[in-house]
């Protein structure tokens, strides 16, 4: 596994408790993103390192760059489904080209256009963005926000082959540390190593909401 992994416990003492932050392992180059699927999609693309097969690229498909996020949305891989959990190492030109053509899923004022132009937008647009409730291990919300990104078209075609570095099926490495989750152990819970993200494009920061607490 090329993740980078560190203990839960001491990961929180440094992470920010509220405010919009894209939690992610990521460098220069990349940002790991997770996604869960059924296994026959799952193992495709771990075979092929691309998604097809049954994978549809008519459908939206939500990418999270939070684990714990990921985690509480599937269940640590036990919901129908999603049972293959995949840690995607994207390319980081794609991920900043997806939020720059992102239009928020729901309309709010302080977007600072009327909902009829949000609704062209969204019309429009290729690439959804979303921020909901993070959450602890054990599923409860928190007051930081989480991102996710929803992508279509020829955005999903892009992302599903020539944006990815990287699928690894970290399937095992879920339910080992779901063990620990059960027992009520986060001691010795381990996840993959997050930092808040901020970009160099403050424009794009404070379309995200990056700035604010």
């Amino acid at each position: 596994m090329k993740l980078k992994i560190k203990k839960y416990k001491e990961q929180l003492q440094s992470w920010p408790q509220k405010g919009y932050h894209i939690m992610a392992q990521y460098d220069d180059e990349k940002i790991i993103v997770y996604q869960s699927y059924k296994k026959q999609i799952g193992d495709f693309a771990v075979k092929n390192q691309y998604f097809g097969g049954d994978f549809s690229l008519e459908r939206m498909t939500w990418i999270k760059p939070n684990f714990l996020w990921m985690m509480y949305r599937n269940g640590w891989g036990k919901k129908d489904g999603q049972e293959c959990v995949l840690a995607i190492h994207l390319k980081m030109t794609a991920f900043k080209k997806y939020l720059k053509n992102s239009v928020y899923s729901s309309y709010n004022e302080r977007l600072g256009i009327s909902r009829e132009e949000w609704q062209i937008q969204i019309k429009e647009s290729s690439v959804r963005l979303q921020w909901d409730p993070d959450h602890d291990p054990f599923g409860n919300k928190m007051e930081r926000r989480a991102i996710q990104i929803g992508l279509r078209g020829e955005f999903t075609r892009c992302f599903a082959k020539d944006d990815i570095l990287l699928i690894e099926d970290i399937s095992d490495f879920v339910k080992e540390q779901y063990e620990y989750v059960l027992n009520n152990d986060l001691d010795n819970l381990l996840i993959p190593e997050e930092h808040p993200l901020l970009f160099d494009d403050e424009g794009l920061n404070i379309k995200l909401k990056l700035n604010e607490h």
